[in-house]
């Protein structure tokens, strides 16, 4: 069983500008199709760490790469939401954007138009062993698994993770893009992780098999803990090749999909270095999954400053 010490967590990954554009039915090919669109803060890795902060993780500290253009707006989100924010700023690129297309007409499915920009140039220069004192628990967001720069500096904080005795977990974060890297290569670089946290699609992709139960069990004889997030047919825990938990979803109306995944990821993470058993900590996922469905954008609600009536 992994107990996870006392300290914070470490988020390594992606911090995006999210354009959400909530449209109703197809998009109309070659003229206007009306859609209510905002501009948010988000990114996988960042939404993680927001949603672990707003669940009462003690301490949240986000490690990630954006361009000049936007550093300070996203470090005066991530420090309303509860994050330290540990930001480098990228000379050249701008800071990643995705637009995320929300029928809202289809249960909020989105669709991601996604220029990763200086996202995913974070690289072995920006990683130092420094980085996990005081860090309980090192969280990856799979999407850094998408360049070169960044996979390197996926393995070098494993390997500095492990000689720490630091569990480190990963979500896979985009079937779309798996299927580009390739099954049996990512598989090799998630070696030494601690607990894989796919979506069923992912997990499916993973292994071949089209049953989400029998593609999580299979996934945990190569990961310690594998927990596969089903959206509305809630979770699955599994450990030593057989699922020992099924986790119903909590109720909600969906207004836009958008970083469901990532909440459930945040609070499954604050609730299991809380002391949580997993099987705990993935129904308090799918309580933050609910709550993330019924919001637009990827981010948790704010809470009123003090003094301030909610």
């Amino acid at each position: 069983m992994i107990r996870p010490r006392n300290g914070a967590l470490l988020v390594a990954g992606d911090v995006v500008t999210d354009v959400v554009a909530r449209h109703r039915g197809p998009l109309a090919s070659g003229t206007d199709t009306a859609a209510a669109i905002r501009l948010v803060p988000g990114g996988a890795g960042a939404n993680v760490a927001c949603w672990a902060a707003h669940w009462g993780c003690a301490e949240v500290r986000m490690l990630g790469r954006v361009g000049a253009d936007a550093v300070a707006w996203h470090e005066r989100e991530l420090i309303a939401d509860g994050v330290r924010p540990l930001l480098v700023v990228d000379p050249e690129a701008p800071t990643g954007t995705v637009v995320c297309l929300v029928d809202s007409e289809a249960s909020a499915e989105r669709t991601f138009l996604t220029d990763s920009g200086a996202s995913l140039r974070l690289g072995l220069e920006d990683w130092s062993d420094a980085l996990l004192d005081g860090v309980a628990w090192l969280h990856l967001s799979g999407y850094l698994l998408f360049s070169e720069p960044s996979r390197a500096l996926v393995a070098l904080a494993v390997r500095s993770a492990r000689a720490q005795g630091v569990p480190v977990s990963l979500d896979p974060a985009s079937a779309g893009f798996l299927k580009g890297l390739g099954v049996e290569r990512f598989l090799a670089l998630v070696e030494g992780v601690d607990v894989l946290l796919p979506s069923r699609d992912e997990a499916c992709l993973l292994t071949g098999l089209t049953d989400a139960g029998d593609a999580a069990a299979e996934l945990s004889r190569r990961v310690p803990l594998v927990v596969a997030k089903q959206g509305a047919a809630g979770a699955l825990v599994a450990r030593s090749g057989t699922v020992c938990a099924r986790v119903p979803a909590a109720p909600a109306t969906p207004r836009d999909t958008t970083g469901a995944g990532d909440a459930f990821t945040g609070a499954f993470l604050a609730a299991l270095l809380k002391g949580a058993e997993p099987e705990d900590a993935a129904t308090e996922g799918t309580r933050a999954g609910a709550l993330a469905v019924e919001r637009v954008g990827g981010r948790p609600p704010r809470r009123p400053a003090r003094g301030e009536r909610p």
